[in-house]
């Protein structure tokens, strides 16, 4: 049976997918070594500061002799520099594979287009472009990262049938806040907080709920946490200043930051969220969850700091209360999560 590029491509994809929230801010790579239509070795960059995709796949072929009638299939263009790790371009080009076959042009300015450029240099036959869609897709905080110079958001709320988000609540009273869909939702809420580097609620969220934004109900490791706190009248006895993660308040006042808990000060104006948002990008933080109230994620959408925006739309109807942000006039998919809706949208071009 003849494979396709896609095929093998389509391999290159699914392996790169296990470095999921293990790799950042480095992308997901998946690398396949084909010889007679025979995949030899295989691989992926499984966590940051580790092997490369290219050096784990051309590590698994038993007889190196085969690699120089080989084709090595990559869903980012080969690194052309020294990093963590030393250049993948010079390792292919070393073993003298003659073909390689590429999704994707790193965006990084260090490669963008530098190991194609040598590879081709060194008479590496170079073909580009295959898959180019699902690849991006999979790399998609990557690639918003290093284009548009921020992290790439995920807006995230529940509302209720008649489009609410919570029920009216004073800070002191005793009333929890009540749940709008269910146990399975919550533990999806959870693994997605595995899979970015961190998570933002406002002061009103911090507040009234006393989150702690980690992940308990799913193995993995716990997003680095964000705070907006202008005034820093939140009481120091919320779970976020706990310091048992990594937490970031954003504030207009100065305070002296401490263990694991560190205050940056901005100028709360109408560009506050673009200020938090630079901060971030010179952190290297390629990714962020917003999951605060209706006034931080209406300010979200209404200045296009989005990518996507997961919404989960339960069975309960509060008839008033706080009102959840705008839904985005964007392309959705819908899922069934038990007897909740989730829809999610994109902003997409």
């Amino acid at each position: 049976m003849h494979r396709t590029h896609e095929y093998y491509m389509q391999r290159c994809l699914d392996l790169a997918a296990h470095g999921l929230g293990k790799v950042a801010p480095n992308p997901m790579v998946g690398a396949v070594v084909v010889h007679d239509e025979k995949i030899i070795g295989e691989g992926y960059h499984e966590v940051y500061g580790q092997a490369h995709a290219e050096v784990n796949a051309i590590a698994q072929v038993r007889d190196k002799e085969l690699l120089s009638e080989s084709t090595l299939y990559v869903n980012l263009e080969p690194c052309s520099h020294h990093g963590k790790t030393p250049p993948c371009a010079d390792l292919i080009i070393s073993y003298q594979i003659p073909r390689v076959v590429i999704a994707n042009q790193d965006p990084f300015p260090a490669v963008a287009g530098r190991g194609i450029a040598r590879l081709r240099k060194a008479g590496v036959e170079v073909i580009t472009g295959v898959l180019e869609k699902e690849a991006y897709e999979l790399n998609k905080r990557f690639m918003i990262f290093h284009t548009q110079q921020r992290p790439y958001v995920i807006l995230k709320w529940a509302e209720t049938k008649d489009g609410f988000i919570d029920q009216k609540r004073l800070p002191n009273d005793d009333q929890k806040p009540q749940w709008i869909t269910n146990q399975l939702s919550k533990r999806l809420v959870h693994k997605w907080r595995t899979e970015e580097q961190a998570i933002m609620v406002g002061t009103n969220t911090a507040l009234y709920d006393n989150p702690q934004l980690t992940a308990r109900l799913w193995e993995g490791k716990d997003p680095l946490r964000i705070l907006l706190d202008r005034h820093l009248r939140l009481p120091k006895d919320l779970f976020l200043f706990d310091q048992s993660v990594p937490t970031l308040v954003f504030t207009e006042q100065e305070r002296e930051s401490i263990h694991q808990l560190e205050y940056i000060r901005i100028p709360f104006d109408q560009n506050e969220l673009k200020a938090v948002m630079h901060e971030l990008y010179h952190r290297t933080i390629q990714s962020i969850i917003v999951e605060g109230g209706s006034e931080l994620l209406q300010s979200f959408l209404e200045q296009n700091l989005w990518d996507e925006a997961r919404v989960f739309i339960g069975n309960k109807h509060f008839r008033h209360g706080v009102s959840a942000p705008d839904k985005p006039d964007k392309a959705f998919e819908i899922e069934l999560i038990g007897s909740s809706e989730l829809r999610t949208y994109f902003n997409r071009e």
